[in-house]
């Protein structure tokens, strides 16, 4: 099935429901209204005679028109920068290096303008976007090594494995816009039918407030929020009950850390998450929840070791770097520059310690 008959009829099959799609401090849509959103963006764009292959910077945060703006996009064959309202930094120089030609602001009221740049965007990559009739992402590394690598995705193979369905489970939006990991977390709970909670505060009370308020299940954020949380004490100042898993990434994890969020939360699933923005989120399974060993793979990803360098080879990897070479081997492997140590079928990452 191509990727807009798989999204419409994914979420036309949720908007039977009155389950909430979107909870934002702006604005909330039920799946129904997200649907129609999509649509009315669809028709917008067409008006607006949007090319298929526009590179488009979408600016926003996780809002019922951030949120149906990403998927009219893609359903339209676009090239998407997300930017997330929270981090302007660098924007202009991003523009100029990913040739944006057409950018749709969302801001805090869920309102949005559209502006055109007047350039032209050429490149191979976007190339064999335009030539294979798929949607594209691009995303930022962080830049804490050198220049940012704009890497460039196409998005049909980024969104097959939201085919297969899994638990649907009210989630909190807590990585960015611009983040593939936040990226991931919207079409794993809205392509699963779930609620996905966003708030523009990520402070440990904020979010302890929201858990309780809306009965949040599923806790993704990183080893620097937890250990905020910890010292805070504002898990003891909500009511929690709601939560049944809390995902951590995106950085690594102390072993100290860890097994202090494993005595706040005794009841509730740890799961380490691993990905990379060459990559995606891959399917992870930690040995148990106390521990940093993982396995890394899931369907469709094959991963090995070379000179204890984990390397992985994918079909949902990056075509390229828009600014950088890339570092795949000749036979297709990827290689991460994540040192490991290997236990069987478990790896264990470099982890920094408390």
């Amino acid at each position: 099935m191509p990727l807009t008959g798989f999204l419409t009829e994914r979420l036309q099959e949720y908007a039977a429901t009155d389950r909430s799609a979107v909870i934002a401090p702006s604005a909330r849509c039920t799946f129904e209204e997200l649907v129609e959103l999509i649509q009315r963006w669809i028709g917008e764009l067409d008006r607006e005679g949007l090319r298929p292959g526009t590179v488009v910077r979408l600016e926003g945060d996780f809002s019922p028109n951030s949120i149906a703006l990403f998927l009219a996009l893609a359903d339209r064959d676009a090239i998407v920068v997300p930017q997330s309202s929270k981090s302007r930094i660098g924007r202009e120089e991003r523009d100029a290096l990913t040739q944006v030609e057409a950018s749709f602001c969302v801001d805090r009221a869920d309102d949005v303008r559209f502006e055109r740049s007047g350039r032209v965007a050429s490149h191979e990559l976007y190339d064999m976007l335009r030539e294979r009739g798929h949607p594209g992402l691009i995303q930022f590394s962080s830049g804490t090594s050198g220049e940012p690598k704009a890497a460039v995705h196409d998005s049909t193979r980024l969104l097959e494995k939201f085919e297969i369905r899994r638990p649907a489970l009210t989630t909190l939006a807590f990585l960015l816009f611009d983040h593939l990991g936040g990226v991931n977390t919207m079409l794993h709970t809205l392509l699963n039918g779930a609620t996905l909670v966003s708030t523009q505060d990520r402070s440990p009370d904020t979010v302890c407030r929201l858990v309780e308020e809306h009965g949040i299940e599923l806790l993704p954020a990183t080893p620097t929020f937890f250990n905020l949380l910890l010292l805070s004490g504002a898990h003891r100042r909500y009511d929690l009950s709601s939560l049944r898993v809390i995902s951590y990434g995106a950085e690594p994890m102390s072993a100290t850390t860890l097994a202090r969020l494993r005595e706040a939360f005794p009841s509730v699933k740890l799961q380490q998450t691993y990905g990379m923005i060459e990559l995606g989120a891959l399917r992870t399974k930690s040995r148990d929840d106390g521990s940093l060993w993982v396995k890394v793979g899931g369907e469709g990803i094959q991963t090995r070791v070379v000179d204890g360098m984990l390397q992985v080879r994918s079909r949902s990897l990056l075509l390229g770097y828009l600014n950088a070479p890339t570092p795949i081997t000749a036979d297709g492997w990827f290689e991460t520059g994540d040192m490991v140590e290997q236990d069987g079928d478990y790896r264990r990452h470099d982890q920094g310690d408390d």
